[in-house]
């Protein structure tokens, strides 16, 4: 199952293609102001192709050197899987000897044969394939390989090699045949890992859990500036170099965080024992910015430049399919994949098609601004997609993988409550779409997977949240951080009050850790895992809490 020439002709051509690209405004972006595009498309390609680095139509791509040549372990960033279906699955690596090292990594400016296998069994005496493929410059030499011709709901071993160079070696799964009537489903949701405020110690504690799949649901970096001791990591053994100690901005500036992020044992463990499908939320970007407007107020074209180079990167360091390759400040990164009869799975990307924030953003009590009906969260084309997506489903468990909490979430129990601009709280008239399309098309089982907020929630989804006894919709399991925010507590200092004025709130812990819920025919089950600290390493894991919710009869119970 090589590697087929159109591929590498087609990977090539994009690395001359991205060079060019500010696109008209898509159809459904927002009702701001049609997401104001000021430059004109030649001046923005020549802005995009300066901000980017990225070759022009004449140098498509490098000269290639011999991976015999590469004198330094190349696999210092690890390996990674994504995106099952079920003959198929992403894998990623990416070249970078000297990965804190700028331009390049140590990789040289030249591309690099690049050989796959993949394997009945870790020690890859069973092949199931095998390939090459080239790691381009233009590309910061990552590879994404979509072996095909697998067999469906079943475990995989795959590394890679460069010259002499061999990589370590990552488990995956391919997903179940649309038709296959499954038993069970377990999958894990994380999100939110900023660097600087502790270790990713819940990684190491995921990597041991026995699951189909992860969710990334946002956050995967943080464009803070990272100090030399690690911010609260505090490291004694090591000196981080002083091109972290900056916001990114940059392509580089954003392919070294990656780096650094990637770098963390932890995370590569975890990426190693699973496959992970990933969505991203504001801060691989820059903190909540909405479609082309940034927290700063910069003018909306230096500001698309920034987002060419931060998608750029996302895409490089995650392992995502051809269709979601950004097109200059553009990426289509909402898409479905089905776990056969039990599950749909919506991914959303709830930054990229915004309206801005009302009232300027942060918490304010809902009035004209934040109910205009024309507001959207989604942008109009990814909630029609949604909708009909759910007319289609034949699945037992319709699953929404998004990024913001999605239930009410008043902040005082009297009448002048205030709740998030930045949440769904924050377009009322996109979430009551969503919900009145979900009821349209009969969708009994809706389970909303949420991340951002850097605790766990468990809602019930209410029809109508001004009374608590109306229709439940559906259910939100909302995961905390893996690291940001630094080691919480199990009761924030907000807890009962939130408790109070949000009856559907069934659970709120504020530590670090992940969720996992577990599907059947029968029942969902959230279970909320924690650990203690993440400003030392190695604290220990458990479980804070455990929610069921039953098919045909939504609403959370203790399990």
């Amino acid at each position: 199952m090589p590697q087929t020439a159109a591929y590498e002709q087609e990977i090539r051509a994009a690395a001359a293609h991205l060079a060019h690209a500010v696109r008209p405004a898509r159809a459904g972006a927002g009702v701001h102001v049609g997401r104001r595009r000021f430059l004109t498309a030649t001046g923005a390609a020549a802005a995009l192709a300066f901000a980017t680095n990225l070759p022009g139509a004449g140098a498509a791509y490098a000269a290639e050197v011999d991976a015999r040549k590469i004198t330094e372990n190349p696999f210092t960033l690890g390996v990674a899987s994504g995106d099952p279906q079920p003959g198929s699955v992403v894998l990623w690596t990416r070249l970078a000897p000297r990965p804190y090292e700028p331009s390049g990594g140590g990789m040289p400016h030249a591309r690099v044969t690049v050989r796959w296998e993949v394997a009945y069994d870790e020690h890859f005496t069973r092949l199931a394939g095998r390939g090459r493929a080239e790691a381009h410059p233009e590309f910061n030499h990552s590879v994404h390989i979509e072996p095909t011709g697998l067999a469906p709901d079943r475990v995989y071993y795959y590394r890679f090699r460069a010259g002499s160079w061999i990589s370590p070696v990552g488990r995956t799964r391919t997903a179940p045949a649309r038709s296959a009537q499954l038993s069970e489903l377990k999958l894990a949701a994380v999100s939110c890992q900023a660097y600087h405020d502790g270790y990713f110690t819940a990684y190491r504690h995921l990597a041991q859990e026995d699951l189909d799949v992860v969710f990334h649901l946002g956050d995967y970096l943080y464009e803070y500036p990272v100090g030399a001791h690690g911010g609260a990591r505090a490291y004694t053994d090591r000196t981080l170099p002083a091109l972290f100690n900056r916001e990114t901005v940059t392509l580089e500036d954003y392919r070294l965080r990656y780096a650094l992020y990637k770098s963390d044992p932890d995370l590569q463990a975890a990426h190693a024992a699973h496959p992970f499908i990933v969505t991203w939320d504001d801060h691989e970007v820059e903190n909540n910015y909405a479609s082309d407007i940034s927290e700063d107020a910069l003018p909306p074209a230096e500001f698309l430049i920034r987002r060419a180079a931060a998608y750029r990167a996302y895409w490089e360091n995650q392992p995502l399919r051809r269709p979601q390759r950004p097109d200059g400040p553009d990426a289509r990164l909402y898409r479905r994949l089905q776990y056969g009869r039990l599950a749909q799975f919506d991914i959303l990307d709830t930054r990229q098609y915004r309206s801005d924030q009302a009232y300027g953003d942060g918490w304010h009590t809902p009035g004209p601004e934040s109910e205009d009906p024309r507001r959207t969260l989604t942008g109009a084309t990814q909630e029609r997609w949604l909708i009909d997506g759910w007319r289609q489903s034949t699945a037992r468990w319709n699953v929404l993988p998004q990024q913001v909490t999605f239930a009410e979430r008043r902040n005082a129990t009297g009448p002048g409550y205030q709740v998030s601009m930045d949440a769904w709280d924050g377009y009322p008239a996109s979430r009551e779409r969503v919900l009145a399309g979900a009821e349209a098309a009969g969708v009994d089982n809706l389970v909303v997977l949420t991340g951002d907020v850097h605790v766990h929630y468990a809602f019930d989804i209410k029809r109508d949240f001004t009374d608590p006894r109306s229709r439940t919709a559906g259910v939100e399991f909302v995961t905390t951080s893996i690291s940001s925010g630094k080691n919480g507590a199990d009761r924030p200092a907000n807890w009962e009050t939130y408790l109070a004025a949000n009856p559907h709130m069934k659970f709120y812990n504020g530590r670090r850790g992940y969720l996992t819920v577990t599907l059947d025919e029968a029942t969902a089950r959230g279970d909320y895992r924690t650990v203690s600290a993440v400003t030392t390493p190695g604290a220990p894991v458990r479980t804070a809490a455990s929610f069921v919710t039953e098919a045909g009869d939504p609403g959370l119970k203790p399990a």
